[in-house]
């Protein structure tokens, strides 16, 4: 597993050794959380000569409606704008949780376009959480969002300690931006040096519009400490108000006034 999508020199060097003389009996599978052309070197070049290199890009949160409708016009359904969007909240991050329940519709709604009410009779509750798209939402601006997943971490019995480390780094590294935009710094070539390329940069860009002064950010950091300690049971109140208060000020500008 290469988390970052990059071996290291030795790694590389290694899997390059691999790919020179591979054991007939053993079949190297290499997963990456993170891709694009920075990553590519001569150790891709050498997996590409005897293997297969696949890049699947995640659907992002915005994208999933489309995604659904497109997917239910190929199963010969039809969905007006409701439908659509309350299958996307329910089955939010999950696609094959959502490629189940169109298959499911397929067979149920026998020709009918389905409206709200009949999709909620007809589909289930599958959403999956996670700190990653969390911490994705909540840069983009969608306080709803943030809510309902906080809701569903919990329900899943999530606890706020294990959220914090990923959440307080990717405010802290908003911090950074933020001082650098207020500078006049070049803000494009710092996202790449933080390891944030194209394909990641949008919510954290949409964050910055919302919350441009470089202060907003050292509290919003301030608070994620604060929400940590009351996790560990190290300063009084409660995490999970917390939390839900510190995220959704970063969703929706006008409600840092629930950090006061």
């Amino acid at each position: 597993r290469l988390p970052s999508g990059k071996p290291g020199k030795d790694g590389a060097e290694v899997i390059t050794r691999f790919c020179a003389n591979p054991p007939p009996d053993v079949v190297l599978l290499i997963t990456a959380n993170d891709w694009s052309k920075a990553h590519q070197g001569k150790w891709t070049e050498a997996v590409g000569r005897i293997g297969t290199i696949a890049v699947a890009w995640a659907i992002k949160p915005h994208e999933l409606s489309d995604w659904i409708e497109r997917r239910l016009r190929a199963h010969g359904l039809r969905a007006d704008a409701g439908a659509v969007q309350r299958l996307s909240e329910r089955v939010e991050g999950n696609l094959l949780a959502a490629a189940q329940e169109i298959d499911k519709l397929a067979l149920l709604a026998d020709g009918k376009t389905l409206d709200l009410e009949a999709m909620e009779s007809l589909v289930a509750d599958a959403a999956r959480y996670d700190v990653f798209r969390l911490a994705e939402i909540t840069f983009s601006g969608q306080p709803a969002a943030v809510i309902r997943m906080l809701a569903g971490l919990r329900a899943e019995g999530e606890a706020v300690a294990a959220l914090m480390p990923i959440l307080i780094k990717e405010l802290l590294r908003t911090a950074s931006l933020a001082k650098v935009q207020a500078n006049g710094g070049n803000l494009a070539a710092e996202m790449k040096a933080q390891g944030l390329w194209e394909s990641r940069q949008a919510p954290f860009k949409r964050a910055l519009q919302r919350h441009p002064e470089p202060r907003r950010w050292e509290r919003f950091v301030a608070e994620a400490g604060l929400v940590d300690r009351m996790a560990k049971g190290r300063a009084d109140g409660d995490a999970w108000v917390g939390l839900e208060r510190l995220l959704v000020a970063v969703a929706e500008a006008r409600a840092v006034r629930l950090l006061a």
